[in-house]
């Protein structure tokens, strides 16, 4: 979700939707690969189920528009420009549909006939957007994928067609830029919640029960790193976890998809906040007022750096590659009052420091 610009240096809403304690992933530090992916699962495993019906008004928290209060439908919403239409909440809702722009319903981003309807699945708020029931209906059950032939693209540029991403070469659907990493860690998440309870789950183009394939690891991943965390993502995040109580841990930790599936090594890492400069890495001024500074100088120019910055209740401020050799100033400007962790790894070490906004 570019349009919010995370790269940009996001503002979290304090206080505005219920955040998880501080303490929420603390039995999933320092792992990597299945023994991660198994302490996520038992952290955001149980929750509650809403039940189908009552997703309806859930969306009405979860995927308002924060600019004129419709819905936010991911297979209409064009960032950077404006939308070829809206829906309002219940008065828009399905019914039947003709055509786009009809009216919008409950999209299993994961097709609920792949776990045989089955709660909680059908229900879990993190995979069911409300989107547009005409698209919706394009996409049917096929995969996400990339298509460079489209026999079908809507009006907002998602696509539909022939696969041309390595490893499956069936037709698929492609949404738009903005939505890629939504999408992404929404089945990092689904792939993650249900691990080990997947008995009776169909294997199809993407994954064998919840297990994701390889090819769909690899384009998730990109997916992942190229649409980095929004804050519609942030919001939404905190909005489900006040109703059905559990986290999407993507979403708070985009390094944690790497660290499962990617070559990210999460084995190492620091515990505590005061395990200070692994690399040759300064922060200044701290505390900080209007912008701090990240001097990566100490590093080498053909470093690969990851850079975070997060509350303490774990939400992601920001997150963006960089290379070293470099000044990286950061825009504090309006921030709340407070603690912040800011995050810099690379392949030799990590850095982790207190950040005090003043």
């Amino acid at each position: 979700m570019k349009q919010f610009f995370l790269f940009a240096f996001l503002l979290f809403s304090f206080g505005v939707q219920a955040q998880a304690p501080a303490t929420y992933y603390s039995s999933a530090t320092g792992l990597g690969g299945t023994a991660l992916k198994t302490a996520l699962h038992n952290i955001i495993k149980g929750h509650t189920s809403l039940g189908y019906a009552a997703l309806w008004e859930a969306y009405k928290t979860t995927d308002k528009r924060p600019d004129n209060g419709k819905v936010w439908d991911i297979y209409s919403d064009k960032p950077g420009s404006t939308a070829p239409y809206f829906f309002t909440f219940g008065t828009d809702q399905c019914g039947s549909y003709s055509a786009e722009n009809d009216c919008y319903n409950r999209e299993h981003s994961w097709p609920q006939s792949y776990f045989d309807s089955n709660e909680p699945m059908k229900s879990d708020l993190f995979h069911v957007y409300p989107t547009d029931g005409w698209v919706n209906n394009k996409r049917g059950n096929y995969a996400y994928g990339k298509v460079n032939s489209p026999t079908w693209t809507s009006l907002n540029g998602s696509k539909l067609g022939p696969n041309a991403y390595p490893g499956y070469s069936g037709t698929v659907f492609e949404p738009i830029d903005s939505f890629k990493g939504d999408i992404a860690r929404t089945y990092f998440y689904m792939a993650t919640r249900y691990y080990t309870e997947d008995s009776g789950w169909e294997n199809w183009a993407m994954a064998d029960g919840a297990t994701l394939k390889p090819w769909v690891i690899s384009l998730l991943l990109e997916w992942h790193h190229n649409d980095p965390v929004s804050q519609k993502e942030i919001n939404r995040n905190n909005a489900i976890y006040a109703k059905q109580h559990n986290r999407n841990p993507f979403i708070d930790h985009p390094e944690f998809a790497d660290c499962i599936w990617g070559t990210g090594d999460c084995s190492g890492a620091p515990t505590s906040v005061e395990t200070a400069q692994l690399l040759q890495v300064a922060m200044y001024p701290n505390p900080a007022q209007a912008q701090v500074t990240l001097d990566l100088k100490g590093m080498q120019a053909s470093e690969k750096v990851q850079v975070a910055i997060k509350n303490l209740q774990g939400q992601i401020l920001l997150f963006q590659k960089e290379n070293g050799g470099k000044l990286l100033p950061v825009s504090v400007s309006g921030w709340a009052k407070g603690i912040y962790l800011v995050e810099i790894s690379s392949a030799q070490g990590r850095y982790v420091q207190k950040l005090i906004v003043e």
